[in-house]
Parts: structure tokens; sequence; C-alpha cells
């Protein structure tokens, strides 16, 4: 009789087991959701930035709108990937990082500075060198280490790439943007 019950106790424990993993697989999936749902605003609140920026500078308009659409296509591709990888556990978390609070920090940061904007609007320098910055935020600069991973990347990683082609390195395109214009870079 002890033999059936010590082998119904181990299949609890198993049970208990998958369930535990289950649990933990549920709480990892809503936290990279939650990254994806950050990295997603911070992509979008970026486009607006560079679009009120395609506004304050006619002499930059083709730039700003060009770098504009290609962070809400960042966007459309996370949004995308949450869609049709997230529930079948393939989105790539290299997209979007680990740090939800960075993100959050990050989106914040950027909603003060598009108030700011409005009330006291940068010069064109200062637009170019806040440029920099934003495209060294933690997002973006997950967002741009997996569509550069050259290195065994996953299939998912592959299918980002592909469809995110050209719209990579802001940051060395503003860079080479603001040397061709004559505008300093700075700290």
């Amino acid at each position: 009789m002890s033999g059936p019950l010590f082998i119904r106790n181990a299949h609890l424990g198993n049970d208990h087991a998958v369930s535990k993993t289950r649990n933990e697989n549920l709480l990892m999936s809503e936290n990279l959701k939650q990254l994806i749902e950050e990295a997603i605003k911070l992509e979008l609140n970026v486009a607006e930035t560079y679009l009120s920026f395609h506004h304050r500078f006619p002499e930059d308009a083709g730039f700003w709108w060009k770098i504009a659409i290609e962070e809400k296509n960042h966007a459309a591709l996370l949004k995308n990937g949450k869609q049709h990888f997230l529930d079948a556990g393939m989105f790539p978390s290299e997209l979007v990082g680990d740090s939800l609070e960075a993100l959050i920090n990050a989106n914040n940061d950027l909603k003060n500075i598009l108030r700011q904007e409005e009330e006291a609007p940068p010069s064109r320098t200062a637009a170019l060198n806040l440029a920099l910055k934003l495209e060294e935020l933690a997002g973006e600069i997950h967002f741009q280490h997996a569509m550069q991973q050259a290195e065994h990347p996953s299939e998912a990683i592959k299918l980002f790439q592909s469809l995110n082609e050209d719209d990579k390195d802001h940051a060395k395109r503003i860079r080479n943007y603001m040397r061709q214009k004559g505008i300093e870079e700075t700290q």
C-alpha cells in the first residue's frame, strides 16, 4: 500500500514543480510584456520629439522626418513582435533589455523634455545634441544592439533585423549629420 501512496505523492510533487515553473514563466512573460510596452512608448516618445524638431527646424525637416518615421517603425516592430511572438515564448528579450524602471524613467524624462520644449524651444544645436542623448537611452541602445547582433542571432532576431533593414544606428547618423552641417557636439 505504501508504494502507490509514494508514487502519488511524488506525482503531486512534480505537479507542484510544473505549476511553479508555469507561474514563473507567466511572471517572466508578464514582465517581458511590460518591458515591451514601455519600449514601444519610448520609441513613440522619441518619434514625437523628432517630429517636433521636424516642425521647428525647416532646414533639417527631411532629416528629422526620416528618423521620426524610423522610430515609429521600431515601435511597430515591437508591437507586432509582442502580438505574434510573446505568447509563443519566442519574443527576443534582448530587444528591450531587462530594466523596466530604466524604460519608465526614460519615458518620464522624455515627457518632461517635450513639455519644456513647448515652453522654451531648444536651439538647432541643442535639439541635435538632445537627439544624441535620446539615442543613447537604455531602450534605444538595447534595440540597436539587437539589430546589429551578428554572431548567432536567433531566428526571431533575424526576422526583426530583416524588417528593420536600414533603420539603424541613429546616434551615428545624427553625429554624421552634425559634422556635415558644422554643428558641434556638446557633452
